[in-house]
């Protein structure tokens, strides 16, 4: 009734905190045995009071008189002192246990046998009692594992079943997700063989055109050429025609320095001569200039066919670069189109 709150709290329940201090660091020094100490030197120091009052009243002094006188440090350290200092025997305790079974014994021997039998059948009982609460809590714990067991395996089952439908529908994606990558590669492929076709067309195409332009400027640089030749041709024959005509008496009258015509008046005797002479000149100088009108005709023409081609070479440029920004382009969506669709699928 007392002494198994103080083994229960280790005398922190009733006790100050300074003397369960010295308690503990006794019992981590030495033991358990401790515990038994002090509760016999409680009981020493208590001795006449104890003696001089009945049950009751030691039940009421245990909870109050005894904590209050050790609330000070000099009682907490006596009573302490006077624990460490109590020694018992071994040999002590065995008398008192013989001591005890043979008290045990003659007050069994005491009583009645029905009271005995009385008193063993109620322990049975309640022995019986217990045993059979017991069985019954392990029985209804046993069922309620069971179905505790039961679902979490129909939970796994299902979670299995489930994996399994997950499983293949990812494999077949998987595969899915294969045949859509060949099938984008062998695309891809295709449209870079394509593409390449394409690219050594149009540089054919190029160099064809760049070496059109190169013989038709080749010819126009020839036809420059010719063109200045006659020209300074020209000028020497109508410079060799004024020195002629300088050096003539005759025609020096009708032409004045300039090479123009003069307004002279015709002579009688010979108005024959100058008109075959003035024929003569005329006719060399339309040829003269019907060859002149041919080669800036020519000229003309070569210009326009210069223009031509250039506007040709420009519109080829145009459809080949075209024809790349779209094959590019096309190349590139398609590739940006198969690397999404990877890594989609992949995530």
């Amino acid at each position: 009734m007392y002494a198994s709150q103080w083994f229960l709290t280790l005398f922190t329940a009733k006790f100050p905190l300074y003397m369960v201090f010295h308690i503990i660091d006794l019992l981590l020094c030495e033991g358990i045995s401790v515990i038994f100490n002090v509760a016999l030197a409680l009981l020493k120091t208590s001795r006449e009071d104890l003696l001089a009052t009945d049950f009751e009243g030691a039940l009421k002094f245990f909870r109050v008189p005894v904590p209050k006188r050790y609330r000070s440090e000099e009682n907490a350290k006596k009573l302490m002192e006077l624990a460490c200092s109590m020694k018992i025997s071994q040999k002590k305790l065995k008398k008192y246990e013989k001591e005890y079974h043979s008290m045990r014994e003659q007050q069994e021997q005491q009583e009645a046998p029905i009271e005995r039998y009385e008193r063993e059948n109620r322990r049975l009982q309640e022995a019986n009692m217990r045993l059979e609460q017991e069985n019954d809590d392990l029985a209804h714990e046993l069922v309620s594992s069971k179905i505790a067991l039961r679902k979490d395996l129909d939970n796994a089952e299902e979670k299995v079943d489930a994996l399994n439908k997950e499983l293949l529908m990812t494999k077949q994606k998987l595969v899915d997700s294969e045949d859509e990558k060949r099938r984008l590669e062998e695309e891809s492929a295709q449209l870079k063989e394509m593409c390449r076709r394409e690219l050594g067309k149009s540089e054919s195409e190029i160099k064809k055109n760049g070496s059109i332009i190169g013989e038709y400027k080749q010819i126009c640089s020839q036809l420059s050429e010719r063109l200045e030749k006659q020209q300074i041709a020209n000028k020497g024959e109508v410079e060799k025609i004024r020195l002629k005509v300088e050096g003539c008496e005759k025609c020096s009258i009708l032409f004045n320095k300039e090479g123009r015509l003069k307004a002279v008046k015709k002579m009688e005797g010979s108005e024959e001569e100058t008109d075959e002479e003035k024929e003569g000149l005329k006719n060399q100088l339309r040829e003269m200039e019907l060859e002149l009108a041919q080669t800036k005709l020519q000229l003309v023409e070569a210009e326009c066919k210069i223009q031509d081609l250039e506007h040709t070479l420009g519109l080829a440029l145009n459809e080949v670069q075209a024809a790349k920004k779209t094959w590019f382009n096309r190349t590139l969506t398609s590739i940006k189109t198969v690397t999404g669709a990877q890594g989609k699928e992949t995530t």
